[in-house]
């Protein structure tokens, strides 16, 4: 059966997140993250898509991240794939796949997820009890949103925007936001939508986007059978 095409809608927020091939790592070091990083910014000013929250954890990262054009997303991430696989093999004198074969996404309905989401990504390392607090963890767009008026790499989505009115009000507010973390079912919601690489959203948003592609994208009911080697174990 052909693999369906990627759900892509121009202007709507998607969750990214791409993974070490057979869940090897993806970073020895902080120069690995280093290099991810500044090929993350180099790509992000060659592509129509706007970043808004991001984590790199050791064998996967997560990006939230809205197109302004089609493809753009899929763009992105073989910019970066392209040569982060190539200077990570060369340092450490590697060869064979770096990443997993497809990376996963998922559609998110702004107005209900989209601050959800991005508190759900910068709580990755604190989930994984790296960090106590995502402000200890460097490698995540935390810091920078929760000041209120994050800076490049980054794009203030108009939802964050309007948490506040100043710098140190959004700021606050996001604070406080991530303090309250994410909800088990939101948690499921989240890791079921983007493992499937369907919508995250309410049923009316599925059904809307859904006619407007032709096609259903409501994440699939629990209990279904899996193939084998479909499940996976998630931050």
């Amino acid at each position: 059966m052909a693999r369906l095409p990627r759900i892509d809608i121009p202007g709507l927020p998607q969750h990214l997140v791409i993974r070490g091939n057979n869940r090897a790592e993806l970073f020895r070091d902080d120069a690995d993250r280093h290099i991810f990083l500044g090929l993350m910014q180099e790509a992000l000013d060659q592509c129509a898509c706007d970043l808004h929250a991001y984590v790199l954890m050791t064998n996967h990262v997560h990006l939230l991240a809205t197109p302004h054009l089609p493809g753009e997303l899929s763009e992105l991430v073989q910019r970066i794939g392209r040569k982060f696989a190539r200077l990570i093999n060369l340092r450490w004198q590697r060869t064979g796949t770096l990443f997993e074969g497809r990376f996963r996404s998922s559609l998110v309905d702004s107005e209900t997820y989209l601050l959800t989401c991005m508190r759900y990504v910068e709580l990755n390392p604190v989930r994984a009890r790296m960090v106590a607090h995502p402000s200890h963890y460097f490698w995540s767009s935390y810091r920078e949103n929760a000041t209120g008026h994050p800076r490049a790499p980054l794009v203030p989505h108009d939802l964050y925007r309007r948490l506040g009115t100043t710098d140190e009000a959004r700021g606050r507010a996001y604070r406080a936001l991530v303090e309250g973390g994410v909800e088990d079912a939101d948690l499921l919601r989240i890791r079921t939508s983007s493992a499937q690489c369907r919508a995250l959203g309410p049923e009316q948003f599925c059904v809307e986007m859904g006619a407007s592609l032709q096609r259903c994208i409501a994440p699939r009911k629990p209990g279904r059978p899996r193939k084998r080697g479909q499940v996976e174990n998630a931050t």
